[in-house]
């Protein structure tokens, strides 16, 4: 796997703005100001001069639309990767993000959705995927759910969700640095990126 790649979340979309679930089994567009926050994020990425060589998208039109304004900007490939899929929610979609977050909190599946560990063993299990695209720096596109897998497990931050054009890098530790906790095969440090305020956490 490569030691460092980029995440970031699509750009808005209607139910981003209404305040109302979108699972991976719901298709929706990108609003215009959803268009202008990637190209916005794409430009300050680019300013950054950080490394990418090929842009990993997931199969919806919010993450396809978000990526291709990134390759547009940056002139590297795409390509489309079904595991980066967001979590699909089946009967909660549409629903307000306010009502159904204590049945997230609560662990529950969604009726005819997918549950949080199938939806977790999928994102993880497709990072192996990034192997086959050394030695270039993958920045990968996704939606907010698969932003809070990675954090979770990568990172051990279970608690940030991403907002629209929101970007994180991940650096796998080396060797050395896992020596408080040598069974576990994969430690990361994360730099959180905002707009308009940039760092490392």
């Amino acid at each position: 796997m490569s030691h460092r790649f980029h995440f970031i979340r699509h750009g808005q979309t209607l139910d981003n703005l209404h305040g109302v679930r979108c699972g991976g089994d719901r298709d929706v567009a990108l609003t215009e100001h959803g268009l202008a926050e990637a190209r916005a994020a794409a430009l300050r990425f680019r300013h950054a001069e950080r490394p990418c060589g090929v842009i990993v998208a997931g199969p919806l039109h919010r993450t396809l639309v978000t990526a291709d304004v990134f390759s547009d900007v940056l002139k590297v490939p795409v390509v489309q990767r079904n595991w980066l899929r967001e979590r699909a929610l089946g009967t909660w979609n549409g629903l307000a993000i306010a009502a159904t977050r204590p049945w997230f909190e609560a662990g529950l599946p969604p009726p005819g959705g997918e549950s949080e560990e199938a939806f977790t063993r999928r994102v993880i299990a497709g990072l192996t995927d990034l192997t086959g695209l050394l030695p270039q720096t993958p920045l990968l596109v996704g939606s907010k759910g698969v932003g809070r897998v990675l954090l979770t497990v990568l990172a051990g931050q279970p608690f940030i969700e991403l907002g629209n054009c929101e970007l994180v890098t991940f650096d796998r530790l080396e060797t050395a640095d896992r020596r408080d906790d040598p069974d576990r095969p994969d430690r990361w440090r994360w730099h959180w990126h905002r707009e308009g305020t940039p760092g490392t956490v």
